[in-house]
């Protein structure tokens, strides 16, 4: 439900209100939706004209919806996932980094924001006195509904509902693809120093991709309870790092070299934003996910890249182990 603190709104699925029951990829049932509507209706008195982005997920969605001519600023990490945010429009901080300053130059009637925070960031953000929309998704229902949420503040809430209907729809067309071929053990994470695992909506997109994921999402672990897993795909979408994860040299410096994933030449990186941005964007980490776990029957796509044979390399002396 959207939670109405005055000027600041918090929207979180964990709470749930009447209307169409949802359920998400993982099974996690969301019952938000139809109010959503009603409470960001109620929320604003008006669709807001200028919105400042401090996250690439707001950004896109706001794409998405078809609402982006509404947006006067946005970071540099909206514009690296959003080409088409960066003209015209005010380069700001992001919610880790906000500063007040920055946010009221840029004149908005609402702020969007999402996870990760800081105390002094959040502070920073209400220091503005703009109406601000915090986002905390965890799986793929929330992001439904942070989707069909912003639809409905900008005053176009059926946009809303048919980009979550394509994903959903996306989403189960390639589970039935993929629901009759052998199932991989996968090990996905979103950071190598120290090493975390990959969000829940990533583990929900490996299960719908025919995969198992391994490891608890989003909580850090050890190369070696990764070795000890001996997974059958070893895949790195690290935050912020685009494609220029160093599957070669982090194989190696974990000790790594002997994992099946690594014989078999099953090491991949996915582009940052296509599993690390909680927006439609995901479907093309789908895609690729698949592409990985199921390559004989998925299609290669960008922002999906293989390891090279790690076998013919030699350990670099004084590396650091990443």
């Amino acid at each position: 439900m959207v939670e109405d603190l005055g000027r600041v709104h918090f929207l979180d699925c964990n709470q749930t209100g009447g209307g169409r029951v949802r359920k998400g990829p993982g099974g996690r049932h969301c019952n938000a939706f139809k109010i959503l509507h009603g409470a960001a209706r109620m929320t604003f008195a008006h669709t807001p004209r200028r919105v400042v982005s401090l996250q690439p997920s707001a950004t896109v969605i706001l794409q998405a919806i078809g609402q982006l001519d509404r947006l006067v600023a946005c970071t540099r990490y909206c514009v690296d996932v959003c080409p088409e945010a960066a003209s015209g429009r005010t380069i700001v901080d992001d919610s880790w980094t906000a500063h007040a300053e920055e946010i009221i130059a840029a004149q908005p009637e609402l702020v969007i924001a999402a996870v990760p925070y800081q105390q002094k960031s959040v502070a920073e953000i209400l220091k503005s006195d703009a109406r601000f929309l915090g986002l905390a998704p965890k799986t793929v229902a929330d992001i439904y509904t942070d989707i069909v949420a912003i639809a409905g503040i900008m005053g176009v809430p059926e946009r809303g509902e048919e980009v979550v209907n394509a994903m959903e729809a996306e989403i189960e067309r390639v589970r039935e693809r993929a629901k009759r071929l052998v199932r991989r053990r996968v090990f996905c994470e979103e950071w190598g120093k120290p090493l975390i695992a990959s969000q829940a909506w990533v583990a929900e997109l490996v299960d719908a991709a025919g995969g198992t994921s391994v490891g608890t999402p989003g909580l850090e672990t050890t190369a070696q309870n990764v070795a000890n897993a001996d997974p059958d795909l070893l895949i790195a979408a690290w935050c912020g790092a685009g494609d220029r994860v160093p599957l070669e040299k982090i194989t190696r410096n974990r000790g790594w070299n002997g994992l099946r994933a690594v014989q078999q030449g099953r090491v991949y990186c996915v582009r940052d934003e296509l599993l690390n941005t909680p927006a439609p964007t995901l479907i093309s980490g789908l895609h690729a996910l698949a592409a990985a776990i199921h390559p004989e029957h998925f299609p290669r796509v960008p922002g999906l890249r293989c390891i090279t044979d790690v076998s013919r390399e030699t350990r670099t002396p004084d590396a650091p182990v990443v």
